[in-house]
């Protein structure tokens, strides 16, 4: 049991160890969502796993927007509302302690019989070694970031709002996580 404990451990962490959440829409290991509250509104979710960094949450959000905004016929928009959280997560490893043991053992003696019975006389001893190393329970604490974003977007650049260019902001946050984007899915090349 405790060895299948281990077992099923190890093939989890080596399974998940290193892979933050890729950009795509929301799947087991995170992803992005989005909602269109108006022609020109939305709110785009991404929600990472325990290996994603905060910045590459920020970042896939903002790309999920410019996205939607080029998709839907516009060339910029303004971030209206933004809200950044983090879930925290952890999952314990069971402890565990092996003993090993050596010995040896002798035993001598003698037997005597005569007509009326018999006797016996002798020793016997034994020698036993061991000892035990024990493995105490590991914690591993995984941190989920998620950015929420409330966006609407414009035909043009309006005076006196900051706006992203949705164009530029796409193209740079593809090249800056190596992102290809093909026509059914996005490849992330590492």
């Amino acid at each position: 049991m405790k060895t299948t404990n281990l077992i099923l451990t190890a093939i989890v962490m080596v399974a998940l160890s290193g892979c933050a959440t890729s950009y795509q829409s929301n799947g087991l290991t995170g992803g992005y969502s989005d909602t269109q509250l108006a022609p020109d509104v939305f709110r785009v979710v991404f929600c990472g796993n325990g290996y994603t960094e905060a910045e590459r949450a920020q970042d896939f959000a903002l790309l999920r927007a410019a996205e939607l905004t080029l998709q839907q016929g516009f060339t910029c928009f303004a971030v209206i509302d933004e809200q950044n959280s983090t879930k925290t997560s952890s999952f314990t490893t069971p402890g565990y302690a092996n003993t090993t043991a050596t010995g040896t053992g002798s035993s001598s003696g003698n037997i005597y019989l005569n007509p009326y019975g018999g006797n016996y006389s002798g020793t016997s001893s034994a020698y036993v070694n061991s000892s035990t190393t024990y493995t105490p329970p590991q914690t591993h604490v995984f941190y989920k970031p998620r950015t929420g974003l409330l966006v609407k977007a414009f035909q043009t650049k309006p005076e006196g709002i900051f706006t992203f260019d949705a164009s530029f902001l796409q193209q740079s946050l593809k090249k800056k996580y190596r992102i290809e984007r093909n026509e059914s899915s996005s490849v992330l090349r590492k």
